[in-house]
């Protein structure tokens, strides 16, 4: 089977699931890697015996932000941020993931499945599901500003596989240095940030001579006084958390390629 993809993307997918399965399974357990063809579909299986996943957790377990009383991170170290950039990742390769559990002590499986290409070699005309993904936006500059290193960081891998040059820094005067150093086209900056928040930035950012980057607020909280705020601190935009990749996407065609 073959599928039209990005070498180092599917990399970055499987080896986060088989470093997860293997992570939370003790010594003297399985992990299982399976590989299938259902119709035009390659379905690939990352199935453990290992520490599983609460049912109520199954429907957050790709979201990269939950309420802290109860987060994925918590209870699995850090899993949510991983799995995010994995549910981008196959998304934006037009495939879809899944997890399954039959509760904790029980084993987990991701399951992801990948158009192919039809025919018997690499070179064959993509899928039709390949074909209609996502037109690609226009390049820019762009810096992601998050205390939360790990948020920053998957947030800059999932603006790279949409064709971004994006760079992460983890708070307010470092944003601020990187405004006028790189002169970015756009900046995503979380708001509750210790020290200099994300509506400090703003404002400071707008007090700036010279061309200025569209601003995006990203935030836990999506009520209409938190988009007042953001607005009235001078952000363009206001993005609730988790983002999703086509919340990405509509946002980066939104900037004109002029500002590049």
């Amino acid at each position: 089977m073959f599928v039209e993809a990005d070498l180092g993307r599917l990399v970055q997918v499987f080896g986060n699931l088989l470093n997860n399965a293997a992570k939370y399974t003790a010594a003297g357990g399985h992990v299982w890697l399976t590989v299938k063809r259902e119709g035009d579909w390659a379905v690939i299986a990352v199935r453990d015996d290992g520490a599983g996943i609460p049912e109520d957790m199954l429907a957050a377990i790709f979201e990269m932000f939950t309420q802290v009383d109860h987060s994925v991170a918590r209870s699995h170290g850090g899993l949510g941020i991983g799995l995010t950039l994995v549910k981008s990742l196959v998304e934006l390769h037009g495939g879809t993931v899944h997890a399954w559990s039959d509760g904790p002590g029980r084993g987990s499986e991701f399951v992801v499945r990948l158009p192919t290409v039809p025919g018997d070699d690499a070179s064959a005309e993509a899928s039709p599901a390949c074909r209609a993904s996502l037109p690609a936006p226009p390049p820019h500059r762009v810096i992601v500003v998050d205390d939360v290193e790990p948020s920053a960081n998957t947030m800059v891998l999932m603006l790279t596989a949409l064709g971004q040059q994006a760079h992460a820094v983890y708070d307010g005067a470092s944003a601020l240095r990187e405004v006028e150093a790189l002169r970015p086209q756009l900046a995503l900056v979380d708001i509750a940030m210790p020290g200099m928040d994300g509506y400090e930035v703003a404002r400071r950012v707008r007090a700036l001579p010279g061309r200025q980057p569209v601003l995006v607020a990203l935030t836990g909280y999506g009520q209409e006084d938190d988009r007042r705020r953001a607005f009235e601190a001078g952000f363009d935009h206001h993005l609730v958390k988790p983002t999703t990749v086509d919340a990405l996407h509509e946002l980066l065609m939104t900037v004109p390629a002029a500002r590049a």
